[in-house]
């Protein structure tokens, strides 16, 4: 059986990005370890049961260029909450950008937003977790 256990988000900062993700975001700080004196291991995740982020801080101009942009401008990752009117209200309360209104959909209540870095995710209360 095959799981996948993390993908990796390129971040300018890496306390910048902490704070974004688990203040505003409530994920859970799971790894923060120092590897060089420039990179670290930073893992977040929203629960305990599914995939994990590395936020992964940029060395490149390449990779500079690519923060906020790892999906070419399309949604690229999808938020499972069991209470979306909660979750919504939280996150707008908390500064987070909506690019549209909620909308109902045949797989559940959804929306779109961004990450601090412009990444957009959908939050989804659905049936199809």
């Amino acid at each position: 059986m095959n799981t996948l256990g993390m993908i990796a988000i390129v971040v300018d900062e890496y306390d910048v990005a902490i704070s974004h993700y688990v203040d505003d975001l409530g994920f859970a700080l799971i790894e923060d370890k120092e590897m060089t004196s420039e990179k670290r291991w930073v893992v977040v995740a929203p629960s305990s049961d599914g995939a994990k982020i590395l936020l992964a801080k940029a060395a490149t101009d390449q990779q500079r260029a690519a923060i906020g942009n790892s999906t070419g401008g399309r949604v690229g990752f999808f938020m499972y909450t069991t209470n979306f009117d909660e979750t919504y209200e939280n996150y707008k309360a908390r500064g987070i950008e909506f690019i549209e209104q909620p909308r109902q959909e045949a797989y559940g209540q959804v929306v779109v937003f961004k990450d601090k870095y412009g990444n957009k995710w959908d939050l989804i209360e659905g049936v199809n977790k």
